[in-house]
Parts: C-alpha cells; structure tokens; sequence
C-alpha cells in the first residue's frame, strides 16, 4: 500500500472516530436536556403568554414536541464538545502555533451561535409573531405542535448563520478566501442573504426579512475584516520561512 494511500486511510479512520465522539457527546447532551425540557418550554412558551394559551390536537403531539425541544437543547448543550473534536481534527494537520489559533476558536463559535439563538428569541420572534397574529386582525388558536416547530426551526438555523465570520476566519487561515474577493462581491452577498431571509424567516413581508437581513450583513462585513486579519496571520509565517531560506 502506498504511502498517500495510507494516509488517506488514516484520515478516514480519524474523520470516523471525530464523528463517532461527536455523536457519543451528542447522545448524552441529549439524554440530560430530556430532564429539563419542561422549564425550557415554558421559558420558550413566554411569547405566546405561556403553555396554557396553547393547544393540542393529535395525541402524539405532545411527545413529539417534548423529543424536538429535548434534541435543541441537547444539540446547544453539546456545541462546545462538538466544535472542539471538529477543530482537534482539522488542527491535526497544521502547524503548533495554527493549531493553538484554531482551537481558541471553540468558545467563540459558541458564543457566536449562542448570540444568534438570543438574537432570535428575542428581536426576531416577537416582531414575527406580531406580524402573523395580527395581520387578518382575528383571533388566533395556536397548536402546540406548530408553535414550537416554529420557533426551533428560526433558534437553529439563525444560531448557524451568525457562524459565518468564524467559518470565513478559518477559511481565510487556509488560504481558501480572501478579504478582497468577499469585499468586491458585496452585492452579490445582498442577493444571497435576501434569499436566506425568504427561506428561512417565517414570512416574506419587509420588515421581517429586514430583520434578518440587517445583522446578517454586518456579520458578513465582520466577516471581511476577520479574513483580513487571518491573512495576515498566514502571512507571518511564510515570510519568516522565506527568511530563513
């Protein structure tokens, strides 16, 4: 077997284990938040005026509802073991000084979706809710089952999208994109957060895509000036190899 063949191999085996201690950590993280669901659905009902102003139809509901909240509250409780055997693998190919950097980057991709969750909750629900409840001016029955479909669907996936200036950092590091190429194409940037904010907000009005359009883009001009610096970064070490050449 040749040498580039083994080490493709051992890559593999490396990238399995990664995700079998994710998935292990995940499991776990889940299990805890199971006995805490009920607080945190009450804590999330807090909007709606509490549980009791919603309803339930099917019978499952309740348990289904009880399983999607466990896995969000499993899946944040889990982030900071997650993040840190995804950057203990990527580190294993770089050099001490790169891998120190990578892995400082844990508590900040934490932070960073944890501030989109907050961001979520409390700017953009209230001002979605509003805007549903009230724009036939009828009284609105809320299931259960939808309420909290609702609200998990728009905590995740705005938790992941504040993620972008650690992804374009550690892009940046590796040499895969540059501050330049990012700051040319800002308008190409507009369009494509305009079509996130379509999919991924709950309606399509102006005002709540604006909502989410306006941080998004800052997290994107955030994200030019960290590529800047990542380049910079990159660019020490090869010019003191070339120093010493």
């Amino acid at each position: 077997m040749s040498d580039e063949k083994q080490s493709i191999l051992e890559h593999i085996e490396e990238l399995r284990k990664t995700l079998f201690n994710i998935l292990i950590g995940l499991i776990l993280s889940v299990i805890v938040a199971a006995f805490f669901v009920k607080p945190i659905l009450i804590f999330l009902s807090g909007p709606m005026g509490g549980l009791e102003k919603l309803h339930a139809i099917e019978v499952t509901e309740s348990v289904g509802v009880y399983m999607r909240i466990a896995l969000l509250a499993g899946f944040l409780l889990a982030l900071p073991w997650t993040f840190s055997q995804l950057f203990i693998f990527i580190g294993k190919g770089l050099k001490d000084n790169e891998r120190k950097n990578i892995l400082i980057a844990v508590p900040f991709a934490t932070l960073m979706f944890v501030g989109g969750v907050i961001f979520a909750f409390y700017i953009m629900l209230p001002a979605s809710l509003d805007f549903l409840m009230s724009i036939l001016g009828i009284q609105t029955m809320i299931r259960v089952k939808s309420y909290f479909s609702f609200v998990t669907n728009l905590l995740f996936w705005i938790g992941i999208s504040f993620e972008l200036p650690l992804i374009v950092y550690i892009l940046a590091r590796f040499g895969l994109i540059k501050a330049k190429v990012m700051l040319k194409g800002w308008r190409v940037a507009i369009v494509i957060i305009a079509i996130l904010a379509a999919i991924i907000t709950p309606t399509s009005d102006p005002v709540n895509m604006a909502i989410f359009m306006i941080p998004l883009f800052v997290l994107y001009l955030l994200s030019i000036g960290l590529a800047a610096i990542a380049e910079k970064q990159r660019a020490k070490p090869d010019a003191a190899e070339s120093l010493e050449v």
